[in-house]
């Protein structure tokens, strides 16, 4: 019994360390953006480069926990949430990496009176993602705490999807004298990041219907 006991301890442990540099990248995340619009491209390429290690990290780490989950017969009551939860919270740091990379390809030009927006809406999306880190974490440890952290991420994915929408309308707004490639470019940048914001929530919903099958 304490050797299953020791085995659960340590995938549990690899999870922990598994959402952490989830945690990381969205500060990661937000940095980058914000020095993009500062136009500080070498610190921005920097932190995509960061970011790029940390997708990485997770991963492998996704991998081990995922292997050790079914040869070590580890949580079988829950296996299959966990699973869930590991694989869906990888494509919030997975997209948080192509959101940058198209960045650099792309590299829009975001006109000054816009860039508090795409920066308010940067910061939505990296709250969002950081409390489904903290919801999930909940899921572990303390699960009476993860529907508020849930209605948090909600609460920021709103918050994206409104600043998003006001975005649209200025770029798109008949006195905006861009061509409409360039307001098309910008547009998908704010979509881009909004997105990491719908993959969180997606996370979340996920979290919702798994901590209610452990409560019942």
């Amino acid at each position: 019994m304490s050797l299953f006991f020791n085995r659960v301890t340590m995938l549990e442990g690899e999870i922990e360390a598994m959402l952490d540099d989830i945690a990381k990248a969205a500060l990661v995340f937000h940095a980058a953006i914000k020095e993009y619009l500062a136009g500080d491209l070498d610190k921005f390429c920097e932190r995509l480069k960061r970011i790029d290690k940390l997708e990485s990290g997770v991963d492998s780490k996704r991998r081990e926990i995922r292997y050790k989950l079914y040869t070590k017969m580890l949580i079988p009551e829950s296996r299959g949430d966990v699973l869930s939860l590991i694989e869906n919270i990888d494509n919030v740091i997975d997209l948080t990496k192509e959101v940058l990379t198209q960045i650099d390809i792309e590299q829009p030009v975001v006109p000054e009176h816009l860039t508090a927006d795409y920066l308010n809406l940067a910061e939505a999306s990296m709250n969002a993602m950081d409390y489904t880190v903290m919801a999930a974490r909940a899921f572990f440890k303390n699960i009476h705490l993860i529907n508020d952290y849930i209605n948090k991420t909600y609460f920021y994915e709103h918050e994206a999807d409104v600043l998003e929408a006001r975005i649209k309308r200025i770029l798109f707004s008949l006195d905006d004298p861009k061509e409409l490639a360039e307001k098309m470019q910008l547009r998908d940048f704010a979509v881009h990041i909004a997105a990491v914001s719908d993959e969180a929530e997606s996370v979340c919903e996920r979290l919702s219907v798994a901590a209610i099958k452990r409560t019942i």
